[in-house]
């Protein structure tokens, strides 16, 4: 993520460094501020030369303007430090709301994941359920056509013992027939013999 206005954490970093310099170099002028008046009130107190003294004061001058100048840039630098603390702080909401944006959207995948896996084992254990009906289902199927070959193959014999039957039934009726046939001839020889004779008798008296 880019940091706005060019500012980085190394810029930030400078930033302090810079402030903190700053601050020791004002202290040590206001040391020797401090110092440069003591030397002029011992002047006062210990006459100087007019040379001395001016140039003392001369140096204390320069001393206040470089103080000033410096004040001045510390002024600048505690500006930027608070930009830069303030861009931080906005950059840290910012990041702070899309860590939250970021793990809401992964505890939603991680949710859509979890019910995708539940649906993915439930369509295994009813496919597993599936399957095992299917296998029950042939193995009956199986058996049922095993019935069938069976009571196929006591139909036959039935069938095959009925044939042998009607084989025999014919025969017999064959046999009956034949028997009537031969019973109705001789049946028929000995009437025509009985009238033979009755028609003989007559004649012999």
């Amino acid at each position: 993520m880019a940091t706005p206005l060019g500012w980085s954490k190394a810029g930030s970093g400078s930033v302090c460094l810079a402030f903190d310099q700053l601050r020791d170099v004002i202290e040590s002028q206001e040391e020797l501020i401090h110092q440069l008046r003591n030397v002029m009130v011992l002047q006062d107190e210990n006459f100087v030369s007019k040379e001395e003294f001016q140039a003392v004061e001369k140096k204390l001058v320069e001393e206040k303007a470089a103080h000033a100048k410096t004040k001045v840039l510390l002024a600048k630098e505690e500006e930027k430090l608070q930009f830069a603390l303030g861009e931080v702080e906005v950059l840290s909401k910012q990041l702070e709301k899309e860590k939250l944006a970021f793990e809401k959207a992964l505890s939603s995948v991680k949710s859509k994941v979890l019910q995708e896996s539940s649906k993915k084992d439930q369509l295994i254990t009813k496919c597993n359920e599936i399957e095992s009906h299917i296998i029950k289902q042939e193995d009956i199927l199986n058996g049922k056509e095993n019935e069938i070959k069976e009571l196929q193959q006591v139909i036959s014999q039935q069938k095959q013992i009925f044939r042998n039957h009607m084989s025999d039934f014919r025969i017999q009726k064959q046999q009956e027939s034949y028997m009537a046939q031969v019973l109705d001839q001789k049946h028929k020889k000995a009437s025509g013999t009985r009238q033979a004779h009755s028609h003989q008798h007559p004649r012999e008296k």
